[in-house]
């Protein structure tokens, strides 16, 4: 126990606060098994005093999850314990999780108390939930700015009235990982019956600090942190989950210490949340974002080449991702562009990488990223958009209501046009539906994004997508001033692209019977 590092996930207590909407009882019930499945070891389900929604959502999980300990928040007041109690009996075990202020700024200005009379609430809250679980946990609120002499002095008290957790927080994000470090240090060098609790930790990211303290504070000896998953929480949210499990899975060596966190969980974990919960995880995100383990830099894209770990000290697979990305941009050299090549299956001499190095160079200056579709259309002087597209999208009738869409549209296939209608949860999926009837090619969309080029209601939409076929992916775009239109224009915007490439490998068959 001394080298493990309990991992106490609050992405539905504190995560959910910092939500634009409230969570489902089904939704939260979704995240909570599929944290259980990522191995953490508590998970704080709600506030049961809060809300009737909340308390019902806590004892679903609490029926529900057997292998997480489960967890409730409660003020230090009888009627929030007693909540938590009521919502958590129903599992084969529990935790209730009460808290005080510790602060002078807090004590004083929020509390309106004196210290002494704060510290008699929080034995007394902490005695009280014992007479329903042996395991309680009770946290010194905004201890970061908290007198250490105070912390101390509360911190002994609460191990004395029953507490078996002790949880540390830095509520408001304020210290420095040094500073942060020093008090947990401080606290077991001074701190007589420590030894009979297990120090906790929960940080928040208001100076992009969260993640440091946390790890600061193992380092001195705390054994739990408390995190939520994609950081999500207050303000500027709380600490990663996968950043410091991350951390200390790669570091293991330096950090004696381990997690029982399931790893490969980790990616499909934080896009159900980013999905459930409406927040979008930044691409430049640790661990998790989408460029997270996506390689640009022609040097960069060399080394990976060459050995994985001359900029990777991770795989993606150990966190669940399928593989490392190597991005074709203007920043790409000649070796990722011939590699590129050697994937689609060309040979060196099927084409000259001079010239296609500089119409490669010249695409990337206009369209950013480059993808496989558009190497092909440039070995074959096919350009994106132009007379040689095979389908063309001539109108489109989209209707939605009650519980399903329909889309008809008129699609032309060279030379024949054909109508076709088709039925879907919403208006894209009817339309796409719609086209995937009127088309002879087996594709599945795995991406689509919808964002607004200018401003007001003349703005366009324009969508993005990416289509996977035979193993390969495609994207394509559509932008006008109806999503609905971009939606479909985009589609076709891949089927031409994969048309051209069905094209070339029949090129390319007839080329090698030749030879």
């Amino acid at each position: 126990m001394d080298n493990q590092v309990i991992i106490f996930d609050t992405t539905l207590r504190d995560g959910e606060q910092a939500l634009t909407a409230s969570l489902s009882v089904h939704e939260k019930l979704q995240i909570a098994q599929a944290i259980e499945r990522l191995g953490v070891d508590i998970i704080e389900a709600g506030f049961p005093v809060s809300s009737p929604g909340d308390f019902d959502s806590v004892q679903q999980i609490a029926k529900t999850v057997k292998n997480s300990i489960i967890c409730g928040l409660a003020r230090a007041v009888e009627a929030d314990i007693k909540a938590c109690a009521d919502s958590l009996s129903v599992a084969d075990q529990f935790r209730i999780h009460t808290f005080i202020s510790t602060s002078d700024v807090h004590v004083q200005q929020k509390l309106r108390k004196d210290f002494s009379d704060v510290e008699a609430m929080a034995i007394h809250a902490i005695k009280y939930a014992r007479q329903f679980t042996n395991d309680v946990e009770f946290s010194c609120e905004d201890a970061g700015r908290t007198p250490i002499d105070n912390l101390c002095r509360m911190v002994e008290n609460a191990i004395k009235a029953g507490a078996t957790t002790i949880n540390i927080p830095d509520t408001v994000g304020y210290t420095l990982p040094n500073e942060f470090g020093g008090i947990i240090t401080n606290l077991f060098n001074r701190v007589p019956n420590i030894d009979q609790a297990i120090i906790s930790v929960h940080c928040h990211n208001d100076l992009g600090l969260a993640v440091a303290n946390s790890m600061s504070a193992v380092q001195a000896g705390a054994r739990q942190i408390e995190c939520t998953i994609n950081g999500i929480g207050e303000r500027a949210g709380n600490c990663s989950l996968e950043e410091v499990a991350m951390i200390m899975k790669t570091r293991q060596e330096f950090l004696g210490v381990h997690t029982n966190i399931n790893h490969q969980e980790i990616a499909k974990t934080s896009k159900l949340v980013s999905q459930l919960c409406n927040m979008p995880v930044q691409l430049n995100k640790a661990i998790v974002g989408g460029n997270a383990f996506s390689h640009s830099s022609g040097i960069h894209q060399d080394g990976m080449l060459k050995a994985s770990n001359t900029y990777e000290i991770m795989t993606p697979e150990s966190v669940g991702i399928a593989k490392t990305k190597l991005n074709l941009t203007s920043r790409s050299g000649r070796h990722v562009i011939k590699h590129r090549m050697e994937s689609l299956g060309y040979q060196e001499s099927d084409y000259q990488l001079e010239q296609l190095y500089t119409d490669f160079l010249a695409l990337a200056d206009k369209k950013g990223q480059v993808f496989d579709d558009d190497l092909e259309a440039l070995l074959f002087n096919i350009q994106q958009q132009d007379c040689q597209d095979h389908y063309h999208l001539e109108t489109l009738n989209v209707q939605a209501g009650g519980d399903f869409a329909t889309a008809s549209i008129k699609l032309r296939s060279g030379e024949e046009s054909q109508i076709t209608s088709a039925t879907g949860n919403g208006p894209v999926d009817a339309l796409y539906r719609a086209i995937k009837t009127a088309v002879d090619i087996d594709f599945e969309v795995t991406d689509y994004k919808i964002s607004n080029k200018g401003s007001g209601e003349d703005g366009l939409g324009k969508a993005d997508i990416v289509v996977t076929w035979q193993g390969r992916n495609f994207h394509g775009y559509g932008l006008t001033t109806d999503v609905i239109e971009a939606s479909g224009l985009a589609l076709i915007h891949t089927l031409n692209s994969i048309r051209r490439a069905q094209t070339i490998a029949e090129i390319k068959e007839a080329r090698a019977a030749n030879n």
